[in-house]
């Protein structure tokens, strides 16, 4: 059974930084990319960046994060660790962020290409 856990979410102030934390198991972890998305209130569930299994761990930003987020991974215990380091963080980052495992492919960091998803991570910036 694939499972993704996050962790990290919580209250910042604008122009602070946040470590989120997803924990994936439960799958061969060349099946699967694995990606952050972002829901804010009102809107739709966007991907925000995403990390291939590939040997060079191709990685995908949105236009939106690019320069201020970084995604990474480590292996450690039978687990996948995706991290997403976020800096410089405004008050449009505010959303709830969900951990995925994505079909990967072209444009692979779409909700279309999700294929399991975690119970996500609220993170709110205050101004």
């Amino acid at each position: 059974e694939v499972q993704l856990v996050e962790s990290g979410g919580g209250l910042v102030q604008a122009g602070g930084s946040r470590l989120l934390s997803c924990a994936a198991s439960g799958f061969t972890f060349n099946d699967y990319a694995i990606g952050w998305f972002r829901q804010a209130p009102g809107k739709e569930r966007e991907g925000v960046s995403c990390i291939s299994s590939s040997s060079n761990s191709n990685t995908f930003y949105a236009h939106s994060v690019k320069g201020r987020f970084t995604i990474f991974s480590d292996v450690a215990k039978n687990t996948l660790m995706v991290y997403l380091q976020m800096d410089s963080l405004k008050p449009e980052d505010t959303a709830v962020y969900y951990c995925a495992a994505v079909h990967q492919g072209p444009n692979y960091c779409s909700t279309y290409s999700v294929q399991h998803w975690g119970q996500g991570t609220q993170v709110t910036v205050s101004s």
